[in-house]
């Protein structure tokens, strides 16, 4: 199962995540969407799936890692995915984000 709930959190992308890696968000109105975009994501390019965010009001984001040119072209393709069959509300990439960054992504990993 893709989703497989926050129970499952740890320090995975802390301990794994270096200096190069680049992290790729989508946000889409539904969880379908949102699994598509992943499904999307994780076919298009060589990236890892570490999370989702139930946001609240039927957003939810998908996160992956992977270096910054694999990242751009998963979310590209994600976004692509995800308007076929629902709404995406926005969509980011950061190129090497701040080790700060971790203490979020963390608590809503896969």
């Amino acid at each position: 199962m893709i989703f497989e709930g926050r129970e499952k959190c740890n320090n995975v992308f802390l301990e794994e995540t270096t200096m190069g890696d680049a992290l790729g968000l989508i946000e889409t109105k539904g969880l379908v969407a949102c699994i598509e975009a992943a499904d999307a994501m994780c076919k298009a390019a060589n990236v890892e799936l570490i999370g989702y965010e139930n946001v609240g009001s039927g957003l939810v984001t998908a996160m992956v890692k992977g270096d910054v040119g694999a990242v751009k072209a998963a979310v590209d393709s994600g976004v692509e995915s995800a308007q076929r069959v629902g709404e995406v509300v926005t969509s980011l990439v950061i190129a090497r984000p701040h080790n700060d960054i971790n203490k979020i992504v963390i608590k809503h990993k896969a």
